[in-house]
């Protein structure tokens, strides 16, 4: 028994010197952008082994299960032992979903969230009523406003908005005329997605930010008449890549380098997000979590760029766009996708260097310094 104690802890001890060991190693800030099949789990882990989890996925028996273990392969592959930081940007069921059964894998330090639901459904209400009550209990729980800050060492972790509120005062070297203002058309929302937490992330010269589902109509207030954001080198997210986000006056106005959709095999993707996202300028590169056939072959990118296949693979992607079916209890199922699921990695460095790797088919690309 004495053994089998000493045993233990001398195991205990090595990991956790492994672990110290990988932290003081690591010198980039690694950002997982993991498929959980549309909806969004974006982990970032900085050079001392902190972390900010974005989201955690879909709801449902099996999705939140599966998801909640991707994002665990994730962490694993980060060394990580804890979640630090866990922001839910809004609460849709493709965002909050796997955050119960991942709290059972991994402690979580630190809740973030824009405050209480305002889009009542059965799944959220009940999650809030619940479930998030017992998952904050112990831990710390923060309601996000505009212009907070989540404190990581090396990082500069600023919200922009929140609640339905953006910071009123331009990030540093922002504030320039936004030209792309004047052509602005406003957009459909449902009333959640406009209220997402969205942050901006400054690592030594490497900038990039996430805005969950961010709607145009919020976009236009964030960015208009002056550019409140400045430019960026990776945008994450982007709602999937459905149309309702992603307009000019945002990804034209911002310049991203490097732009990832967080899509499903039958969301986003649309051929005019599409086209927003392609022509934006001083865009190098589009990654896409998944091809989408609503986008077709006329309007994705490489399949280099792609992270995840589909189960059963098709003789050939349709080039034309394929419209989506309408809502309903006939609608068909989308191609499935429930077998290895591979993130888009990014390493960043302090000068400002990056590179993304596709993690299914090991394709890297680095990104000099601007």
């Amino acid at each position: 028994m004495r053994k089998n104690l000493l045993f233990t802890a001398v195991t205990g001890l090595l990991l956790l010197s492994n672990e110290a060991a990988s932290a003081q190693t690591r010198t980039t800030l690694d950002i997982y952008v993991v498929d959980v099949e549309g909806g969004n789990a974006t982990l970032l882990v900085t050079p001392s082994g902190e972390s900010l989890l974005i989201d955690t996925g879909n709801t449902g028996p099996q999705a939140s299960v599966r998801d909640a273990s991707r994002i665990m392969e994730a962490a694993k592959d980060a060394g990580l032992t804890q979640i630090d930081h866990l922001i839910t940007t809004h609460w849709h069921g493709d965002h909050y979903g796997g955050m119960d059964e991942l709290a059972k894998r991994i402690p979580i330090k630190h809740f973030i969230d824009h405050g209480p639901n305002q889009q009542p459904a059965p799944g959220p209400d009940e999650f809030l009523a619940k479930v998030y009550p017992r998952l904050i209990a112990n831990a710390k729980h923060t309601v996000a406003k505009p212009g907070d800050r989540i404190a990581m060492m090396g990082l500069d972790v600023q919200v922009v908005t929140s609640a339905g509120e953006t910071i009123k005062a331009p990030l540093a070297g922002a504030g320039q005329p936004n030209p792309y203002c004047a052509s602005f058309k406003p957009g459909d929302n449902n009333i959640e997605d406009p209220l997402s937490v969205g942050v901006h992330i400054t690592f030594g010269k490497f900038r990039t930010m996430h805005l969950g589902d961010l709607t145009k109509n919020k976009e236009f207030e964030l960015m208009c008449p002056n550019n409140r954001i400045g430019t960026l080198d990776v945008f994450l997210g982007l709602h999937h890549g459905v149309n309702t986000t992603s307009s000019e006056v945002m990804m034209h106005a911002v310049r991203p380098r490097v732009a990832i959709i967080n899509n499903g095999t039958r969301k986003g993707g649309q051929p005019d997000v599409m086209q927003v996202l392609l022509s934006s300028p001083g865009l190098e590169n589009l990654w896409q979590i998944h091809f989408s056939l609503l986008g077709g072959q006329e309007y994705t990118v490489p399949g280099m760029f792609i992270a995840n296949l589909t189960d059963e693979q098709p003789a050939a992607m349709p080039v034309a766009p394929t419209a989506a079916p309408a809502p309903g209890p006939n609608t068909p199922p989308p191609p499935a996708h429930n077998g290895p699921a591979f993130w888009i990695k990014v390493s960043a460095q302090q000068d400002g260097t990056f590179t993304v790797t596709n993690a299914r088919n090991k394709f890297s690309k680095t990104y000099a310094a601007r």
